[in-house]
């Protein structure tokens, strides 16, 4: 029966909880029997506590994955996939006004390439977000203070808040999760080409 161990550069419940579900949906995808050993890592990410914007997100993910890298090739590892999770907000301009999104995101290798998973996206208050990115509040912080609640982002995050608990914060990591793994379970897929005389038919 294949094992897999894969790394999840985090030791945050819902980032783990979601990794775990993530896998248990797609395991059949990589072969019959594949089971999975989950290990969590805390790692430096080289960004802010809030990332505040698309690119800062992503580049958090990618570097918790290959932080996760080198500690494996520190302590002699042979961990098979490294999977690093950020979440944060993006700001668009529409319409001459600013929107802020709470995004979840995710980076996934296997030491030799990776590939990025995102989850959908929920606007933020306005309150919430000038809260963030006018006075610098870390979003955790901030959430707790606009829902009255303590320990949000260990709970249902602000996700939760947002949508009214529609929508956890292990939800849109799993997500991104099952959609950055995509490249490696259905990889025949990822490596065809297109067809031309497919097109030309039509």
């Amino acid at each position: 029966m294949p094992r897999l161990a894969i790394a999840v550069g985090s030791a945050r419940k819902p980032k783990l909880a979601a990794v775990h579900e993530a896998l248990d949906q797609i395991a059949g995808l990589f072969s019959p029997g594949t089971s999975f050993e989950i290990v969590g890592v805390e790692v430096e990410t080289g960004v802010s506590h809030t990332p505040i914007c698309r690119d800062e997100l992503m580049r958090g993910a990618r570097q918790r994955a290959e932080a996760l890298r080198t500690v494996a090739k520190q302590n002699g590892e042979s961990w098979n996939y490294f999977v690093g999770l950020e979440g944060g907000l993006d700001r668009i301009e529409e319409n001459g006004r600013q929107r802020v999104f709470l995004e979840s995101w995710a980076y996934v290798s296997n030491g030799h390439r990776g590939h990025f998973g995102r989850s959908g996206a929920v606007e933020l208050p306005q309150a919430l977000a000038d809260e963030v990115l006018r006075r610098g509040t870390e979003l955790s912080a901030a959430i707790d203070e606009f829902a009255q609640q303590t320990g949000i982002r260990d709970a249902q995050g602000a996700w939760g808040v947002l949508s009214a608990n529609r929508i956890t914060r292990q939800e849109s990591f799993r997500i991104a999760v099952i959609a950055a793994f995509a490249p490696f379970y259905n990889e025949k897929l990822y490596n065809q080409g297109i067809s031309h005389d497919f097109f030309v038919g039509r």
